[in-house]
């Protein structure tokens, strides 16, 4: 017998598609802002500032790409509840968009994040889960030893089971921005984050940039971009940068697509206790570890050098530049260097901009300050 799907989902899902469509083209393309290097140097350094979107972060692009996805492969519907494992800044744009077609949203986040995204997810009409067990362990969890968690205690309750406990329960559509970041966005082009980098190049003295680094939390952003550039043949590099406890280093340095540390982390949006399934490996030219200490350091120094008030993990992403134009000033290579605004400073005024916070952490910001100067006076890092 031959059965038919009642045309009033398809005509919803058309309509929910032009929204999104048209939030994108509502919103201009994000500015990339030059980093002042030593003129003598010859080397360009430029911030794609992501932090101009409506929702205030790279993950609005993320967040977009899924939910195209979903909509268009029938997984939300009229009705559906959407729910997603997140650390907050996805959440934040997925609540959003939720918002924008008219379907509820619950995020399933670590007790740990931040409570402006928190609340940032409220005011889109998202309701906040917040777990504490298993992998997405408290930030204020111990940090000094080093531990490999089992197989056992990685299966406790986490933000990726409770997510999907809780889709599974209300017959909804759980994301899952850890295995679909990498295939929701279109790599080829369809103005994703390289493309547009690329173009914004266009007119620069070096158009082709020699690196472009990135961190990684799905990992959807550095496969779209490692993807684009083999794509395009384009000689650029790819350098992904990550924090203390991410798996996604030691996993990709060791070739072992299951490495799982378990432990958390303290620079939101970027680096996960397991090798996340959106993570592409392949397309990774090199990576380099950054002290949670250097990249607060990294970007409280961009704040006072430029006023730009930005993320932590934006923090990780200049420690990366400065080791990288470092060595391209000692191997006596011209060229740019191109990074990423992640999010806006605002979010973490209780975290990485405050004093008290940092000494509880146990950092020490000093000696990476240092650093960081003796590298912009010397270009030694």
């Amino acid at each position: 017998m031959a059965v038919e799907r009642a045309g009033t989902d398809r005509r919803w899902v058309d309509e929910a598609v032009r929204r999104v469509e048209a939030d994108a083209n509502r919103s201009a393309d994000t500015h990339l802002h030059v980093l002042p290097m030593p003129a003598g140097w010859g080397i360009d350094v430029y911030l794609k500032d992501e932090s101009v979107h409506p929702t205030g972060s790279l993950k609005h692009r993320l967040a977009r790409s899924l939910f195209l996805h979903a909509l268009v492969s029938g997984q939300i519907g009229p009705h559906t509840t959407v729910v997603e494992a997140s650390s907050g800044s996805t959440a934040v744009s997925e609540a959003y968009f939720a918002q924008l077609i008219g379907v509820p949203f619950v995020a399933v986040l670590p007790r740990s994040t931040s409570p402006e995204k928190i609340a940032l997810i409220e005011r889109y009409g998202g309701r906040c889960h917040p777990v504490e067990h298993g992998a997405e362990m408290s930030a204020e969890a111990e940090l000094a030893e080093p531990t490999i968690y089992s197989e056992a205690e990685l299966a406790e309750p986490t933000i990726y089971s409770e997510a999907e406990r809780l889709a599974a329960e209300c017959g909804g559509h759980y994301l899952d921005q850890f295995t679909y970041a990498e295939r929701a966005t279109d790599w080829r082009g369809n103005n994703n984050i390289a493309e547009s980098i690329v173009a914004q190049l266009a007119q620069e003295r070096y158009p082709v940039p020699e690196w472009i680094v990135v961190g990684a939390g799905t990992g959807g952003t550095s496969a779209t971009i490692g993807r684009y550039l083999r794509y395009r043949r384009m000689p650029t590099r790819l350098a992904v940068v990550d924090p203390e406890n991410s798996a996604f280093l030691p996993g990709w340095a060791s070739g072992a697509a299951d490495f799982a540390t378990g432990l958390p982390g303290r620079i939101e949006g970027i680096g996960r206790p397991r090798m996340e399934p959106s993570f592409v490996p392949g397309v990774i030219d090199l990576m380099l570890p950054v002290p949670d200490a250097a990249s607060i350091a990294a970007v409280r120094h961009l704040h006072e050098r430029t006023g730009r008030f930005a993320g932590g993990s934006t923090g990780t992403n200049l420690w990366g530049v400065y080791h990288l134009v470092a060595r391209m000033l000692a191997d006596g290579v011209r060229g740019s260097v191109v990074t990423l605004i992640c999010d806006g400073g605002e979010r973490y005024r209780h975290s990485y901009y405050d004093d008290d916070w940092v000494a509880a952490q146990g950092l020490d910001l000093t000696p990476h300050t240092e650093r960081i100067e003796r590298f912009l006076a010397t270009g030694e890092f």
